[in-house]
């Protein structure tokens, strides 16, 4: 597994701030290790979080659980453990 370096969550300050409440998960109050890897570039995580909302967003075509049943499938198929 690679080592990235990473600012703590807990001293997301400044520019990130704002971004902390963007990406924290609203239920365990964690921010995903995929989001974090962009500690040090915050214009990243806001690119990053942005291309997400919008795929998960998708059309009315598909339902939000279709999309991450999706995603599953993919990740699965790519041997990706996020």
């Amino acid at each position: 597994m690679a080592w990235i370096r990473t600012i703590p969550d807990d001293q997301w300050d400044g520019g990130l701030e704002p971004l902390a409440t963007m990406v924290r998960d609203r239920t365990t109050g964690r921010i995903d290790n995929i989001m974090q890897i962009h500690s040090l570039n915050p214009a990243s995580l806001l690119a990053h979080n942005t291309l997400y909302k919008s795929a998960m967003a998708g059309t009315a075509t598909l339902r939000k659980v279709d999309r991450e049943l999706i995603a599953y499938v993919v990740s699965q198929a790519n041997d990706c453990h996020y």
